[in-house]
């Protein structure tokens, strides 16, 4: 049997306040040994999942930008290939000014604000900054607060995109991007590569955001918040780490390697 683990990043494998990830240090040691494959699925960028990866010593694939690039690795080869999923950024950029001007909004985007400007609304250092601006396939913009969720979806849509609205920032994504279809495209090709081996899936994530990945592997489980698990995702059978972040992933991997 093979064990895949699909994985968000904050508030999941890294603490949301603090982004340690301490505890999830040795269980990834043993996943290495095991040649179990832990895969970031994230919004964040490319260079920023580099940084990450090399930090914590992840060997493995990893999709970035909501589900709108997949990185892989064939076997014997050290440089990894693109899958596609997305858009480009010249496209998503041009797709939020289609969509503010319909709305009648002026939507501000990562390529409107300047660094300050970021660093200000997300807390993150200025290298932080660079790496979450060097985007290749989405456009976060600012929420506009006061434009209900579904319209502003509805009208996104209507152009042909995909949207992931949050608190601060929502992500316009290609209309044939997501997580759940990247997820599955990296799982098809994991069994592609050991056709007569059952292939086991776990998902691990904390946000509404994470849905169509857990939707999509066989053991989801949801990483709580301080005040518990995100109401977002409750209700649906899922189990729940027993403690929010770094060290509730662990402990729910953990019980996988038994």
């Amino acid at each position: 049997m093979g064990l895949l683990i699909f994985t968000d990043l904050d508030g999941t494998l890294l603490n949301q306040e603090d982004y340690k990830y301490d505890p999830a240090l040795p269980i990834i040691e043993q996943l290495k040994i095991k040649k179990i494959p832990v895969i970031p699925v994230t919004s964040k960028t490319r260079l920023e999942v580099e940084s990450l990866r090399k930090a914590i010593g992840l060997k493995d694939a990893f999709i970035v930008e909501n589900g709108s690039g997949v990185f892989y690795f064939k076997p014997g080869e050290e440089n990894y290939q693109l899958e596609f999923l997305g858009v480009t950024y010249a496209e998503a950029r041009k797709g939020l000014s289609q969509v503010a001007a319909v709305l009648g909004e002026n939507l501000r985007g990562f390529g409107d604000l300047t660094e300050s400007e970021i660093t200000q609304l997300t807390g993150l250092s200025l290298e932080g900054v660079k790496a979450a601006k060097m985007r290749e396939f989405t456009e976060p913009f600012i929420t506009p607060k006061h434009i209900p969720t579904e319209k502003i979806k509805e009208t996104v849509e209507r152009l042909g995109f995909k949207v992931v609205v949050g608190d601060r920032f929502s992500h316009l994504i290609g209309g044939n991007a997501g997580k759940g279809k990247a997820v599955r495209w990296l799982i098809n090709y994991y069994q592609s590569l050991t056709p007569g081996e059952k292939i086991v899936t776990v998902g691990l994530g904390n946000s509404p955001n994470d849905l169509e990945m857990l939707e999509t592997v066989d053991h989801p489980i949801i990483i709580p918040g301080n005040k518990g698990p995100d109401p977002g995702l409750v209700g649906r059978g899922w189990e729940v780490a027993p403690v929010p972040g770094s060290l509730g992933w662990t402990q729910a991997v953990a019980l996988f390697l038994h």
